[in-house]
């Protein structure tokens, strides 16, 4: 069976008068609606239809863990010539963290319990409202830019089984083959090395610890609307060290994924003519941390914002509130004796700077921290 266009298109409203609401049965022809409303090329193939992305606008969907969804779905609402359709959810679960999640495919839903595709997908061809795909559409849509990247082929036995060969028997085979499984644990590389040929420096280095682990971004905010064959394409051989990156990229295509942060960087940030370091607070924003903070998230004093923006590092910009009542000073490694218990932070350390340290002058001659101490130190 030769795959119906017809069945892929999602008729969107993208280009002027296109009517949404159209009467059951109509031919394309004779709607007002042109080639471009769905394809984005002049051209379109039945292995290559060029059809446009789906305008997900307002998604509302709620999330489940994907060891909380079913590990198998078996889609027989359609049946003609083939048999059903064993869909491994698990697994598809796991594999779409790294690119969106589950709004990818429950792209409109309650807060409530999962809808089914048939809640908003008809079984019906002839519909009213021609913007949305049928069941059958709605599903060869979903799955078949993945399985073509994948497999490089889209014949309708890469998920189909004609009836007449089907027996029951392989209803254990398939579930046994699906059932119980998990997708390999994704191992993130420490860093990657980019071989360019900008004139600003051959070599760009990306430590993907510093984002992911450092400054807490999320796989999904750059794997986004990526499919399996990225990482699993054999023919792009990595060695874990030095990448070409793709020359064939406009710039905006190469740096979409880096630019919403770094626009404001200058190209020797990134580009040098050796691999570069990794980020250190001291070196790249020329302030070191101490042994306190040095614990905390970039987050905690920047906030969850991204890009981080450079924030005052004077002491009282973020603890202004602290006082000799809400501040237990044992956390320093010191416990004050009980003359010192009772001063002011700003008796010893002049304009409330703790980042030098304590002055004695005010109250003592020739006193000189850490030679003399206001109390006894402590294992912290």
């Amino acid at each position: 069976m030769k795959i119906n266009l017809v069945s892929l298109l999602l008729i969107t409203a993208l280009t002027a008068g296109v009517n949404a609401q159209q009467s059951p049965g109509k031919d394309h022809a004779k709607l007002s609606i042109s080639c471009k409303t769905c394809h984005t090329c002049d051209v379109p193939k039945k292995d290559e239809p060029c059809l446009v992305q789906c305008p997900r606008e307002k998604i509302v969907t709620i999330y489940q863990k994907p060891e909380q969804t079913p590990e198998l779905i078996i889609m027989d609402q359609i049946l003609d010539r083939y048999g059903p359709v064993y869909f491994s959810h698990k697994l598809h679960a796991q594999m779409s963290v790294m690119s969106g999640g589950c709004e990818n495919c429950h792209h409109h839903n309650t807060s409530g319990p999962i809808l089914q595709c048939n809640s908003c997908h008809e079984l019906s061809r002839k519909r009213e409202d021609v913007s949305l795909p049928d069941l059958k559409g709605a599903y060869h849509r979903q799955c078949m830019d993945c399985h073509r990247e994948w497999s490089h082929k889209t014949g309708c036995n890469s998920c189909h089984e004609l009836k007449k060969d089907f027996k029951d028997t392989k209803q254990d085979d398939i579930h046994k083959k699906y059932l119980g499984k998990d997708h390999p644990v994704i191992l993130e590389p420490s860093h990657i090395s980019y071989e360019t040929n900008s004139d600003k420096g051959k070599l760009v280095t990306f430590y993907h610890d510093d984002h992911t682990k450092k400054f807490g971004l999320a796989c999904a905010g750059c794997h986004k609307q990526e499919t399996c064959a990225k990482c699993h394409d054999v023919n792009k051989k990595f060695n874990g060290k030095v990448k070409s990156a793709n020359i064939n990229r406009t710039f905006e295509e190469q740096h979409k994924n880096c630019i919403s942060c770094h626009k404001d960087d200058k190209c020797s940030s990134c580009h040098s003519e050796t691999k570069l370091e990794p980020f250190d607070h001291t070196i790249n924003a020329r302030w070191a941390l101490g042994k306190y903070h040095e614990r905390l998230s970039c987050a905690k004093c920047h906030g969850s914002k991204l890009p981080y923006k450079k924030i005052d590092n004077a002491c009282l910009s973020c603890h202004k509130d602290w006082n000799k009542e809400n501040f237990k000073h044992s956390v320093t490694g010191l416990i004050l004796d009980e003359t010192h218990l009772e001063l002011g932070c700003e008796d010893c350390h002049s304009n409330n700077n703790y980042a030098l340290k304590p002055n004695c002058s005010g109250c003592h001659d020739n006193y000189v921290y850490p030679k003399q101490k206001p109390g006894k130190l402590v294992n912290k």
